[in-house]
């Protein structure tokens, strides 16, 4: 008879808990992934192609990946929360499926950048170069001011360094944002007076200074995707075990 209790005192701590808890961490995806979805929009918009670097991905733009990462969020925020709220078995296991996919995914990709991460820079600082020749055309302004802002911002000049600019804007040229102290035409036949160190190795240095800070955030992104996933099977098998059915 106290077995029994117990376990149906379980039961119902389960049955109240986990909900909650699965609904609360769901709707704050949906959240997030609908404000993601505005930003990235609203940079399309306004933006054009704003921080489209490689020529090779012209759809890889700020714009494009804040838009995809959004609309992922918001659709998984959104089969958890229902799930949760409709106590769904269907929408809860597409909820975890979901998940394991995305952490998977992430996984997979960091390995590969390890493993192949001689190669990638390579490639990376290629494609970059290359994404330089279009820094004047008209249609790409978004990666014209992708430049400028980053040059300015952390004080580098080119890819590898400020002579990347030579073959694009023509010999001892650079962009205005290049210089230490910007004012028009400072890039013009002078280069004494410009940052010397290129910007790749400048954003690579930058992920190193904040390494702790992105390893923090990506940890506390997988303890909430394995809750997620935990607090969905937990619900699951609850309903399981109760009888309910795929509930509309």
């Amino acid at each position: 008879m106290e077995r029994k209790t117990g376990r149906c005192g379980n039961c119902i701590v389960v049955g109240i808990l986990a909900p909650g808890e699965l609904c609360s961490r769901a709707g704050s995806g949906w959240l997030c992934g609908c404000g993601l979805l505005g930003v990235g929009i609203w940079l399309s918009v306004s933006q054009g192609n704003f921080a489209t670097f490689s020529p090779s991905f012209p759809s890889l733009s700020a714009a494009n990946l804040v838009i995809a990462i959004g609309t992922i969020v918001m659709v998984t925020g959104f089969l958890g929360c229902l799930g949760a709220i409709k106590e769904n078995r269907c929408l809860l296991l597409s909820f975890f499926i979901v998940l394991l996919i995305i952490l998977l995914a992430e996984l997979i990709l960091i390995i590969l950048f390890f493993v192949y991460m001689d190669k990638v820079n390579e490639n990376a600082k290629k494609d970059l170069k290359e994404g330089l020749l279009l820094y004047n055309s008209e249609n790409n302004v978004g990666l014209k001011n992708a430049w400028n802002i980053i040059q300015a911002e952390m004080h580098c000049c080119g890819v590898t360094d400020y002579r990347d600019w030579f073959s694009v804007l023509g010999e001892n040229t650079v962009p205005d944002r290049c210089c230490m102290e910007n004012s028009q035409g400072c890039g013009q036949n002078n280069t004494t007076l410009v940052w010397r160190t290129g910007c790749y190795e400048k954003v690579k240095q930058w992920f190193a200074d904040n390494k702790h800070v992105l390893g923090t955030v990506g940890m506390c992104l997988l303890i909430t995707q394995i809750l997620g996933m935990a607090f969905s099977m937990t619900l699951f098998q609850h309903i399981h075990r109760t009888g309910k059915k795929y509930d509309a």
